[in-house]
């Protein structure tokens, strides 16, 4: 079976820092030159291109294996592949000065470098496992990461600047400013010539002062570090441990967060639910809007309330209002644990909501989600939904850590639990709704 002409393994392999490797001697921007070449060409549907492990010539990478010729090349540059594409690919001839030709000195070197992967991997099982020790480690490059981003260093360097000039800027002392701005060239997040540093493409989009930065959606990273830190305590207790002000720069990184995650998510929601069919839908702790302006945008039909806290209520605001849709979607301030839902709503949507809440809460929660519907109204509940062990996914197990740290009684939740609390408040027809990505529906309708 030969579905594809040329079927081309590049080798990928990362390996330990100083070890050699074809993804050190940089094999991905082999395999990208190569995808857009081949593309370039028309000859996408000729040609099947895979990612695979280590070959065997790891002195020799970047590595790539073409099928069903057999050809081996090695040490190949971005640069060389126009002409794989144009000869090897196009005309099916060999690119000789790329290829290996000796089959025997090929299995050999290959041999001898399966023994010293052997041995290596046998010597390993005598020490600490190596994805121990990075797990334990993971939080220094994330710490660099982040101290980066309160500085709001990658805008200092965004157009290049020495460490004194960086350290001037931000008023920091230059001896540290360039051990930080060390670590982040070795993490591949800035770059450093003749002294000069400079914020590579994606910093300089994503974390510089520019129109695409999410440099404030980060800082809400950034100050769960402080909440993380006091995790070994709120495990003894049970509890947050965590004394947080909520200052307005807190809210606003905070509502930042998740207005950067619901808008991407916002579409996959929509195409989920029947939203064409909704004429007036309650956003509990609806946060910047997102999700009612979606709805919005989908329907013209519908009217939406974000119902939220005073201070998260002002920048609700004014998303709804730059996104010209004040007239449907309006907005109520409260406290979805005191006050009121209203009534005569035909579905009420609670987005990373119950996660903050405690088993007793939620069910005090959807009981005042029923009572504010109108039969045959649906409740959605939108957040990480765990497997009956509250092992999977893992993002999610990680989460229920978040809101240890940060909460009086939240966490992550599991399916089963949900489909109890949504019966016990009166819901039938409990479904679930799968999402691409790490978190899914629930629903439930009121009859």
């Amino acid at each position: 079976m030969q579905p594809f002409r040329y079927h081309v393994f590049v080798c990928t392999q990362q390996k330990p820092e100083g070890v050699p490797g074809c993804a050190a001697n940089g094999s991905y921007a082999v395999l990208e030159a190569l995808q857009k070449e081949v593309v370039a060409a028309g000859l996408d549907e000729a040609v099947q291109i895979t990612t695979c492990g280590s070959v065997g010539l790891c002195e020799r990478g970047p590595n790539l294996v073409v099928y069903p010729d057999g050809v081996w090349y090695s040490g190949v540059q971005p640069s060389d592949v126009p002409e794989i594409v144009a000869q090897h690919f196009a005309k099916g001839q060999v690119v000789a000065r790329l290829a290996n030709a000796d089959e025997a000195a090929l299995r050999r070197e290959i041999t001898e470098s399966r023994a010293r992967a052997r041995a290596m991997v046998q010597a390993q099982k005598q020490t600490l496992p190596e994805e121990i020790m990075a797990i334990s480690r993971g939080f220094m490059e994330s710490r660099a990461l982040l101290t980066a981003i309160e500085l709001d260093l990658f805008s200092a360097i965004r157009d290049g600047a020495t460490a004194a000039q960086a350290a001037e800027k931000l008023k920091t002392d230059p001896r540290a400013m360039e051990s930080l701005l060390n670590v982040l060239v070795a993490m591949k997040l800035a770059t450093k010539a003749d002294g000069v540093f400079r914020a590579t493409p994606n910093t300089a989009r994503f974390l510089a002062d520019s129109l695409e930065s999410v440099r404030m959606a980060m800082m809400h990273t950034a100050h769960l570090w402080h909440s993380w830190s006091t995790l070994t305590e709120a495990v003894r207790t049970g509890t947050s441990v965590y004394s947080r002000k909520r200052t307005e720069e807190f809210t606003e990184a905070f509502i930042s967060a998740m207005h950067r995650n619901a808008s991407s998510r916002a579409a996959h929601v929509v195409r989920a639910l029947d939203i064409a069919h909704r004429r007036r839908v309650l956003d509990v702790g609806g946060g910047s809007g997102a999700y009612s302006i979606a709805f919005a945008q989908a329907n013209p039909k519908l009217r939406a309330v974000v119902f939220d806290l005073g201070p998260v209520i002002t920048i609700a605001t004014r998303h709804i209002d730059e996104a010209g849709l004040g007239e449907r979607v309006k907005v109520s301030v409260g406290d979805f644990h005191t006050d009121s839902f209203g009534e005569g709503y035909d579905m009420v949507f609670l987005s990373a909501i119950c996660h903050m809440n405690s088993p007793e809460e939620n069910v005090a929660l959807l009981k005042k989600a029923y009572a504010a519907l109108i039969p045959g109204g649906e409740v959605v509940i939108q957040d990480y939904l765990l497997n009956a062990e509250k092992t999977a996914p893992r993002a999610g197990a990680l989460f229920a850590l978040n809101m240890l740290v940060g909460t009086r009684a939240g966490s992550s939740y599991s399916e089963p639990e949900y489909r109890s609390w949504l019966a016990e408040a009166g819901f039938e027809e409990v479904k679930v709704v799968q999402l691409p990505g790490p978190t899914g529906l629930m629903t439930g309708v009121r009859r």
